[in-house]
């Protein structure tokens, strides 16, 4: 039985869809105005690997990621640039697209915006002032009145009076209430707006994500995932807005993945210490990082520096071992040793079955796959056929393409694989001569080139 962990009941819970074999699941993407950084790539991955893992337990899984492309941020980078904001988002959505599918990353059911969602958005919100959770105030914008939810608070633990004690109106609000926040924007001059009830403007973050979520999904889901920078204010806001608006409970469990850090820090970009990831891909492969998040436990923050990404990337390279093919020379295991193997293979399944089965326990079905890598490089030496090999090679890549790694060998040019088979020639002549240190440098340089040698009783292999 699956079990996730729920953020707004703090419990692990056992997972039952809203209906049979159907999982909505809503997860808010990013807010295009830059390049796209490699903490925008884990909450990817994340969401990615939960979807691929409910698909392969037999749900079907109608999942939503937005861009918002109208946002504060946008608005100013578009002034920077001299351009206009629309287009400015579209390109970075299609940029952001393209490093999506470089990560491996399943592409969406569905990817609204909020630009192509302006006429739900209104009408949501005029259905909250009709309720009375909303108010049309002096200035020209709207605000959600927090005071007529008697639960608002409840996913980040907080409590209106204490988030009252810290908070302030600021210059040119008309809040009733310090903690109500906009649901609409009055437009400012020169800003990009839209014709509404109350005037030109634009909405507020939180309504956008749950007008986008009710034209997707519907009224209840089963999902909502995001960064855990975003329980509060942003998820917080949704659920009041959207439970006052449907008086239906929004989302059975919520998902909040942990931040990746960078020297301590949490990576953005208003910090400046962000690394894109066409950046993080011109130097490593999309395993790599990949790896890298499964390693780890998805609600935990995560150190992203060369000393994990060299781990992750040894993970990725012990993965790959175990897919590769037999020696020319395999006799064939013998009946015990093949037995063995099978065992092994149905162990390592059941293991990363249960391991996900726990909140996806990741770390652990990685750790599954490592246990069965093992056995099959130990038949492989033990002269196992190609044959012999195929059954547990096949589990193999079932799991690991599970969790969405590609373990692809690295392919060079024709002349680069000759001049490294020559390379390897002239090592194998000076390790004839017991000239270790040379063959030893040899082996060292290739190593640096990206070139793994593997001595063997049947000669020497290398791969990329």
């Amino acid at each position: 039985m699956l079990k996730i962990y729920n953020t707004l009941t703090r419990k692990t819970e056992e997972f039952q869809t809203l209906e049979p074999n159907l999982v909505k699941m809503y997860v808010c993407g990013v807010t295009v105005y830059n390049d796209a950084h490699v903490g925008h790539a884990m909450s990817a991955l994340v969401f990615d690997i939960i979807r691929r893992y409910l698909q392969y337990r037999g749900y079907t899984v109608k999942h939503v990621m937005n861009y918002t492309d109208v946002d504060d941020k946008i608005i100013n980078r578009a002034k920077q640039l001299g351009e206009d904001p629309l287009k400015l988002s579209q390109r970075y959505i299609e940029d952001y697209a393209n490093d999506l599918k470089s990560l491996n990353v399943l592409p969406a059911t569905s990817n609204p915006q909020v630009s192509k969602t302006m006429p739900l958005i209104i009408k949501f919100i005029e259905g909250l002032i009709q309720k009375g959770h909303a108010y049309a105030a002096s200035n020209g914008d709207v605000y959600f009145r927090v005071t007529s939810d008697d639960d608002y608070g409840r996913l980040s633990g907080r409590k209106l009076d204490d988030m009252q004690a810290g908070a302030r109106i600021e210059v040119g609000e008309a809040k009733d209430h310090p903690m109500d926040f906009a649901l609409w924007k009055a437009a400012k001059e020169g800003e990009i707006s839209w014709d509404s009830p109350w005037g030109k403007g634009r909405p507020g973050w939180h309504i956008e994500c749950s007008a986008m979520n009710l034209a997707e999904l519907g009224e209840q889901i089963d999902i909502h995932g995001g960064g855990n920078d975003l329980i509060f204010p942003h998820h917080e806001n949704e659920i009041a807005q959207s439970e006052c608006y449907t008086g239906k409970e929004f989302a059975r469990y919520w998902v909040h993945n942990g931040m990746l850090q960078l020297g301590g820090e949490k990576m953005s970009k208003s910090l400046g210490n962000m690394v894109t990831i066409k950046s993080f891909l011109s130097k490593r492969e999309a395993d790599v990082m990949r790896m890298l998040v499964l390693n780890g436990t998805y609600r935990a923050p995560l150190t992203f520096n060369d000393d994990t990404l060299d781990a992750a990337q040894k993970n990725v390279e012990r993965l790959k071992s175990a897919l590769r093919p037999a020696s020319a020379s395999a006799s064939g295991l013998n009946p015990e040793s093949l037995s063995a193997l099978t065992t092994a293979t149905e162990t390592a399944k059941a293991s990363f079955i249960e391991a996900m089965d726990s909140d996806f326990n990741t770390a652990s079905a990685v750790a599954a796959l490592f246990e069965l890598s093992k056995f099959i490089n130990t038949a492989r030496d033990n002269n196992a056929t190609d044959e012999q090999l195929k059954p547990a090679q096949a589990t193999f890549r079932e799991l690991a393409g599970v969790l969405g790694l590609k373990l692809e060998e690295k392919k060079g040019s024709g002349d680069a694989d000759a001049f490294i088979n020559l390379l390897i020639e002239v090592r194998t002549e000076v390790r004839k001569q017991k000239l270790w240190a040379l063959s030893d440098q040899i082996r060292d340089k290739l190593k640096e080139l990206g070139v793994t040698i593997e001595d063997s009783k049947d000669g020497t292999k290398w791969r990329w």
